[in-house]
């Protein structure tokens, strides 16, 4: 290869980095705003993979477009192309390079994922085995745990402030302070999601599952439920209000002087009116429970 073809090599490939490094910086405005310090792993693993992704792309796609335009022949042209035998190392670099980076990208991603201490089925299976514990992300401030209890059924969140004794069906949680939520479900397999903390952590019957997060950003966030839970799940969802520490504990406070009242529950609506005689769907379900018993309700 002469000097100057590796030389153009050498500035199309910086050429294509920088377009990949634009991409990159381009995708973090392509997700839900960073509210938690989770969200800041996930957000970099995914520009990794836009970075390469497009890198990939563009020389793809660009060295098509130049045989296209450069190396077309008369279609009267009918005789045989070169003759051309393989070449071995050229056949050892093209299959080392994708060996390399799929383990490269498979090891930050699951270092990624023990830094958001999801736990997976695996884990759920022997969560209370010695030397499965998980690893969380390290916390902002050296600040005590805020421990809340997360209770899932069909279909509906409740969460518990122990300290307090408050209930709600909208989760609260101080801006900038280490929360640990205690999850678990009352009957099937529930999904615990919050796109705007890039977290998501299945929660299984008989296991109280343990999960911890850093909200950064004040604000209203939807809870979803990410797993299909029964005939109502689509909407099973709730709100995560994150709040400065000083307005938390005045929630907390105003909260504990309101007497429990049955929570809004769209699902327990919807299954009342559809088992009015006469009214006929056409398609089975299971009874919704009924609504939670809540201090504070977000209907």
């Amino acid at each position: 290869m002469r000097t100057k073809d590796i030389i153009f090599l050498i500035f199309l490939a910086i050429v294509l980095a920088l377009i990949s490094w634009a991409m990159a910086i381009a995708s973090y405005s392509w997700l839900p705003p960073q509210a938690a310090a989770e969200s800041k792993l996930i957000d970099d693993l995914f520009a990794l993979f836009v970075f390469l992704g497009s890198f990939i792309f563009f020389a793809i796609t660009g060295t098509i477009l130049y045989l296209l335009f450069t190396r077309s022949v008369s279609r009267f042209d009918i005789s045989d192309g070169p003759h051309i035998e393989g070449n071995i190392p050229l056949e050892i670099v093209w299959t080392a390079i994708p060996v390399v980076l799929v383990l490269f990208l498979a090891s930050y991603s699951y270092k990624t994922y023990e830094q958001m201490a999801i736990r997976g089925p695996m884990d759920l299976v022997h969560l209370d085995m010695p030397g499965m514990e998980s690893a969380y992300a390290a916390p902002l401030k050296d600040q005590p745990v805020e421990e809340i209890e997360v209770h899932s059924k069909q279909w509906a969140w409740t969460f518990y402030y122990p300290q307090a004794k408050v209930t709600s069906s909208e989760l609260h949680v101080p801006k900038d302070q280490r929360v640990r939520l205690k999850m678990q479900t009352d009957d099937v397999i529930h999904g615990f999601y919050v796109p705007a903390f890039r977290l998501k952590q299945d929660i299984i019957p008989n296991k109280i599952i343990d999960f911890e997060f850093t909200p950064i950003k004040e604000g209203s966030y939807r809870i979803n439920d990410s797993n299909f839970s029964g005939t109502y799940f689509a909407i099973m969802q709730s709100q995560v209000v994150v709040e400065p520490s000083q307005t938390y504990e005045q929630w907390l406070a105003d909260m504990a002087t309101h007497p429990l009242v049955p929570a809004q529950n769209q699902a327990y609506k919807e299954y009342a009116i559809r088992s009015k005689p006469g009214i006929k769907t056409g398609w089975p379900t299971v009874a919704p429970a009924e609504p939670p018993m809540v201090n504070s309700s977000n209907n």
